[in-house]
């Protein structure tokens, strides 16, 4: 199965489990299951930002992050969240920019669409637009959008070359890239990099630092700055590796430190000549 369908089918059961009451969703393996507190997806949110949010748009979060609370969105923006999930960070989103402005959320998930609009109408939410879609192939038009965002979902692509120049194309000139995401330091063991059931919780398809801030550049941005949130232990590594069909204790020592979730920031141009840049 290719990955594309593997994140697909594994993204439409976390959305699946939450309208059947069935608990929250996360992006580990074993912390999926048993109750315990999945270490990436955990404590992001505060609960005055969520108490107005329908409980199922909480439970639904699969995020590394806040970007909402981190992109200082202004009133009037139009944003757009790449792999919008549940919409909690849509929704969030919506109410920071108000009715002038508007918040898109981009899935490719049928499961995850239906929840994420049914949170919007239990939400009382209307300046927002869920559309269906890959980060690779944005169905928005050239300078549209003033802002974009994501939550642990970038790593997740095959191709993030090319998700970060559809993300260039749509961003209006002097737009803003403002995601959470997994981000690595130093080598990972290959096994992790090959097991597709690791890249679907959010660990092995991220990028090293310096290939992040890379392919920013080479799909035009500037102003790149990576910011850790938060740096993960052998423990968490124990985690989020249990249950997936990988020696724990052999790999977690070679873990330690060098996975981190990570405020990504980046600034389109307010003027260039690059693909995208000109109305």
């Amino acid at each position: 199965m290719e990955l594309k369908e593997v994140v697909r089918e594994k993204y439409g059961q976390a959305a699946q489990r939450v309208q059947a009451g069935s608990g929250s969703a996360c992006c580990g393996g074993s912390a999926c299951c048993d109750g315990s507190v999945d270490p990436i997806t955990s404590n992001l949110y505060r609960s005055d930002e969520t108490k107005e949010l329908p409980q199922e748009a909480v439970l639904a979060s699969l995020g590394c992050g806040n970007p909402t609370a981190l992109a200082e969105l202004k009133p009037g923006e139009i944003v757009l969240d790449l792999g919008s999930g549940g919409g909690i960070d849509v929704l969030l989103s919506a109410r920071r920019v108000g009715p002038a402005g508007k918040a898109y959320g981009l899935d490719m998930t049928d499961e995850m669409l239906a929840l994420a609009r049914e949170n919007q109408r239990k939400a009382g939410v209307e300046n927002v637009e869920f559309l269906k879609g890959e980060i690779e192939s944005i169905p928005l038009p050239d300078n549209s959008v003033d802002v974009i965002i994501s939550n642990c979902v970038i790593n997740l692509s095959g191709d993030k070359d090319r998700g970060f120049r559809e993300a260039f194309r749509v961003l209006k000139p002097g737009g803003r890239f403002a995601v959470s995401d997994v981000v690595t330091r130093g080598e990972v063991p290959p096994d992790v990099r090959q097991n597709m059931l690791l890249w679907v919780g959010c660990i092995a398809g991220a990028l090293q630092e310096y290939d992040y801030v890379a392919k920013l550049a080479k799909a035009g941005f500037d102003n790149i700055d990576i910011e850790p949130t938060r740096i993960y232990d052998i423990e968490d590594a124990r985690t989020f590796l249990a249950g997936q069909g990988v020696d724990v204790d052999e790999i977690a020592p070679q873990v330690q430190g060098k996975f981190m979730s990570a405020f990504i920031r980046a600034t389109k141009p307010a003027s260039c000549c690059a693909p995208g840049c000109c109305a």
